[in-house]
């Protein structure tokens, strides 16, 4: 399949990525996974591997689409939880050290 990575273009299989990548030991995630095989790899590290390019050339987005679309398991980071809302009484009982009683 033919994929543009870093506005290069690369015919890749899912053959060929599972080749490129046998041996390859995994980076420990903190964001962006992919699951290739049994391992779960950054994707910035899939992305170097196949294309070897700087990990700078290209995003994250453009190799989770790539492999995707491809077949692999792709994982995103969890949205973050929405903060707490505080009423204005609130802020200003805390930043006054003062216990808020209703």
């Amino acid at each position: 399949m033919r994929c543009v990575i870093a506005r290069f273009p690369f015919e890749l299989t899912k053959s060929g990525v599972l080749e490129s990548m046998k041996g390859v030991k995994p980076e420990p995630v903190t964001g962006e996974s992919v699951i290739i095989g049994r391992r779960h790899y950054p994707v910035k590290q899939v992305g170097q591997v196949i294309t070897r390019q700087d990990r700078r050339d290209f995003s994250a987005g453009e190799v989770l689409r790539a492999m995707s679309r491809l077949g692999f398991t792709c994982r995103t980071l969890p949205e973050a939880a929405p903060a707490r809302i505080e009423s204005s009484l609130q802020r200003a009982s805390a930043m006054l050290g003062t216990p808020l009683s209703v």
